[in-house]
């Protein structure tokens, strides 16, 4: 090979002095065998006759090899690859993609605002970065000029003062874009369901931060309360912000109201848990003309009905589901299931926690009888702490004297509850015609699309907590951004489900046992076992799957020494076989 690029009598793609190189190729086949062979030959003419001389043979070079030689003798120059261009700055490119696609076609423009502005693009861009990378809105500004977003959605040069006031604008259009995804995803006489979480807040000075109860565990903190609506599939459509000590209940009435009057929904069902649709809410919605609900009884109103023989136990000796009817409950069905799995759980939960407070109740005993812990009051705030940490105050009798202290456990408390346990009753105003019973618990538990919302919100991904703003319209900005943010992900966690750990038959959610322990399909099942999909490509979860998306780079490039002026083009990285498939996926997505 070095002999045949130091020759001097052959030049590149020109005649030599006495003759012209090139390659030949012959193709030949012998037994159902093809053989290839590349000679390098020159050309020459002798007298008036044209004659070949083989110079060598290249058969034994890779063909990439072979065509490059041959492209060379055809006048064409190679020099190494930092010699054509450098690359001056590589930016990553393919989860930004996605998520803009994905709004594309969720048409998420145009439900912002019909017409293109400044404030449409800012409040895009600050919705696709809540899902790749969820900061705050200064680090934000910092953080996209590092990706194509920036440059993507035209805010290259805004600044934090800019989403301050695109958010501004935002909220006052939140009424607007709600009632059109209202339309888009809620159906006349179809489920609405509702559910209130809570983030704690940085700071003290904000009106809506108050002391209430924490869903995060951060006790003592500040925090903001905020209600979701969601479709049956838990596809968000609005959000409200309460103050952090509003209750649950309080907040259902005003949902219902708005999505009569402000969403044109007359005839809905409400799905919500125990603590929301309280008693209140159900007779003020019996009077509604066409609002129906879903909802469960309480553990003391279950108590209630045994004792009062409307409901016997030994019914559920040959099944897990039955219907009844009761006074108490006028116009309502009453759905009894009985889950023994479940049952076992909370036996065997509640017999840890007895355990725990024993294990501390003995440490005050010890201190009593060693005098190091004197006076009744002293000793029953102690006391106090430990039964109330645990909720297990009423399973225990307790004995507190000035230098003396003594307990035991309640077996008559304890036995009552657990009779309950595995046990729990839907309630429901929908008629037995047009709801089965096994729909009324499968459509109780669909609230498990809420939460799934919540834990999204909140840790998974677009981490809404903790917020910074102190002023009101702000956090109501701030949260209902982070609602759109999920819309978008939520939309694309249903594209990319047969790439990721998902159960991919959610058909069968209609069909099974409404009451025994959700069983995940055998391709979940598989997936979740080993790890890899049915092409042996790695299983994902979206945060991994946006990260192997984001190594889908683009490169602006430019000739080497050139100046800072000099033009630029831009080279993207071609995308695996999986970040195709995943691509492909989101251009699915439809309305």
């Amino acid at each position: 090979m070095t002999c045949i690029w130091a020759s001097s009598d052959y030049s590149v793609g020109m005649p030599a002095r006495n003759g012209t190189a090139h390659v030949v190729t012959t193709t030949r086949k012998y037994k159902d065998r093809v053989y290839r062979t590349h000679l390098l030959r020159r050309s020459y003419r002798e007298g008036g006759t044209v004659k070949n001389e083989t110079l060598g043979n290249l058969s034994h070079l890779p063909d990439g090899l072979v065509d490059i030689i041959r492209r060379s003798l055809q006048g064409e120059t190679f020099v190494p690859l930092g010699q054509a261009f450098e690359i001056t700055r590589s930016r990553a490119h393919g989860h930004v993609q996605a998520i803009e696609t994905a709004m594309q076609r969720l048409g998420l423009a145009s439900l912002i605002a019909a017409k293109p502005c400044r404030e449409r693009d800012l409040v895009l861009a600050m919705v696709a970065s809540r899902i790749v990378a969820p900061q705050t809105k200064l680090a934000t500004t910092r953080w996209w000029q590092t990706t194509t977003l920036a440059e993507d959605f035209a805010v290259s040069d805004a600044n934090e003062s800019e989403l301050y006031a695109a958010m501004d604008w935002l909220l006052q259009r939140q009424g607007t874009i709600e009632k059109k995804l209202a339309a888009r995803h809620l159906s006349t006489g179809g489920l609405v369901l509702y559910d209130l979480s809570s983030s704690y807040f940085e700071g003290t000075t904000c009106p809506l931060a108050k002391r209430g109860y924490s869903r995060d565990g951060k006790h003592g903190m500040l925090q903001v309360n905020y209600g979701l609506l969601t479709n049956a599939r838990g596809c968000p459509v609005a959000v409200s912000v309460h103050e952090g000590n509003t209750s649950d209940s309080t907040t259902f009435l005003p949902e219902v109201q708005r999505l009569r009057t402000d969403f044109g929904i007359e005839r809905m069902v409400m799905v919500g848990d125990r603590g929301m649709i309280a008693q209140k809410a159900i007779d003020e919605m019996r009077d509604m003309e066409g609002v129906s609900w879903i909802t469960a009884l309480r553990s003391v109103s279950i108590r209630a009905l045994i004792e009062q023989g409307q409901f016997q136990l030994d019914l559920f000796d040959e099944r897990n589901l039955l219907e009844l009817s009761s006074p108490d409950y006028p116009g309502e069905r009453l759905m009894a299931c009985r889950n023994p799995p479940l049952a076992t759980l909370r036996a065997i939960k509640r017999e840890e926690l007895l355990g725990a407070t024993e294990k501390s109740l003995e440490k005050i005993k010890a201190c009593v009888a060693a005098t190091k812990l004197v006076g009744k009051e002293k000793i029953g705030v102690r006391v106090g702490k430990v039964v109330n940490q645990y909720k297990v105050a009423k399973h225990f009798e307790l004995e507190i004297g000035e230098a003396s202290f003594s307990f035991r456990r309640k077996a008559d408390s304890i036995a009552a509850e657990a009779v309950l346990d595995g046990i729990y009753i839907i309630r429901t105003s929908v008629p037995a015609n047009a709801m089965e019973a096994a729909d009324c618990v499968r459509n109780y538990k669909l609230l498990a699309n809420v939460e799934r919302a919540f834990r999204s919100l909140k840790t998974v991904d677009l981490k809404v907590r903790p917020i910074h703003h102190r002023l009101p319209d702000r956090v109501r900005s701030h949260i209902f951004l982070c609602m759109l943010a999920y819309y978008i992900e939520w939309h694309m966690r249903e594209a990319w489900r047969e790439l990721m750990f998902a159960d991919p038959d959610q058909e069968a959610k209609a069909i099974r046992d409404p009451v025994a322990p959700a069983v995940r399909s055998d391709a979940a099942l598989k997936k979740a076992t080993r790890h890899i999909l049915d092409d042996d490509s790695p299983a994902h979860s979206f945060a991994t799957l946006m990260a192997e998306l984001a190594t889908i780079v683009r490169n602006t490039c430019r000739t080497p020494q050139s100046t800072e002026t000099a033009p630029t083009f831009d080279l993207l990285t071609t995308p695996t076989a999986k970040q195709q498939h995943a691509l492909q996926l989101v251009r699915q997505i439809s309305v």
